[in-house]
């Protein structure tokens, strides 16, 4: 799944306030979270390590949401262990290619899901999800 991700910059703009800062990244969802891989020195990660809320829409599909970033650490600590099997599965086109699990810094990130919502055809309908107490309506 490509989805956006959006958080602050640690650079400050014109203004001298945080700046928005979007990517699109793949990650795959679990039970209320979404895994992406990633580097621990990429700018993504500073930002997280300095304001761990981040916003998420899913590409194409009028999702969009907010939750909070973790790293969970090295792909090949033994913790991570079933999580890299499944993601390797998940991304099993191109991991190898985009990810040097050697370097320390190849790390899994945790986007854990606070709220979201999903709007149907351009605003016919709208589903709102409490992901911490796993309710919608």
């Amino acid at each position: 799944m490509l989805f956006h991700l959006q958080q602050f910059h640690l650079k400050k703009g014109e203004n001298g306030e945080s700046r928005p800062a979007v990517r699109d990244v793949d990650a795959c969802y679990e039970d209320g979270t979404f895994y992406v891989v990633t580097h621990a020195q990429s700018n993504k990660m500073k930002e997280i390590q300095n304001n761990a809320e981040v916003a998420v829409s899913v590409h194409f599909e009028d999702f969009f949401s907010s939750g909070i970033g973790e790293n969970l650490g090295w792909v090949m600590e033994p913790h991570n262990a079933e999580r890299r099997t499944k993601l390797r599965e998940v991304f099993k086109e191109w991991y190898d290619f985009a990810n040097n699990e050697k370097d320390e810094n190849c790390c899994f990130l945790a986007i854990h899901m606070k709220k979201g919502t999903l709007r149907i055809n351009h605003g016919e309908a709208f589903y709102h999800f409490d992901f911490e107490a796993k309710t919608a309506e």
